[in-house]
């Protein structure tokens, strides 16, 4: 496999002009441009960052539209998962606008989500994960995640970390953009910078919220 060098402009460009020609056609004139600069960088990137953080799989360009008003075929951005878990790990992600770090899960069963209140209700492990997550937000990543807009049947409204126990999942992310160093070799120490930073949350769902 050639070294990673790097996230050329080549790729933030390919998805520009996909979000306005998102059709079969376009896409199969312009393969040879997506392989060439998303699929080969984004696959030299992820076997830099193996060692540490573990595999990692691209996600599929097509996008899913049998249950979608939307028929567009193509995802406007390319997406991988490092998982630790099912539906759990360090997630990057290309588009048009640049570069996303991120991490958590997004994958949620009911048992899956009664263990994350529990965890998040009792006060030593609840205490851990608010701590972290104050820690990930200082540093400049936005905490999302699917929530609900109530606290969930059982727990007090004024629960010390209900905004916490309103998620169903929960993850945290940075938009990088496009940097000087996202073409060269770098882009792999500043990705795997930002993942070490939310090892700490990974590492708490992992042991509170495993699938």
């Amino acid at each position: 496999m050639t070294p990673f060098a790097g996230i050329p402009d080549a790729a933030f460009e390919f998805y520009a002009e996909l979000e306005h020609n998102n059709n079969r056609g376009w896409w199969l004139e312009h393969k040879s441009t997506y392989d060439s600069s998303v699929k080969v960088p984004l696959t030299g990137l992820l076997a830099a960052l193996e060692p540490e953080f573990g595999e990692a799989k691209l996600f599929r360009p097509n996008r899913d539209i049998r249950f979608s008003l939307d028929k567009s075929p193509y995802k406007t951005a390319q997406g991988a998962l490092a998982a630790v878990a099912e539906g759990t790990g360090f997630y990057v992600q290309l588009d048009a606008d640049g570069l996303l770090i991120g991490g958590g899960y997004h994958m949620h069963t009911a048992a899956r989500l009664a263990r994350f209140h529990s965890a998040v209700d009792a006060p030593s492990s609840g205490g851990v994960l608010q701590q972290i997550v104050a820690h990930v937000a200082a540093l400049g990543f936005t905490v999302e995640g699917e929530a609900l807009k109530t606290v969930p049947r059982g727990f007090a409204k004024d629960h010390p970390r209900a905004e916490l126990l309103k998620h169903k999942s929960l993850a945290a992310a940075m938009q990088v953009g496009r940097p000087d160093w996202i073409s060269t070799p770098d882009a792999a120490r500043e990705v795997a910078r930002r993942w070490e930073e939310l090892r700490p949350l990974i590492e708490w769902i992992s042991r509170y919220a495993a699938p």
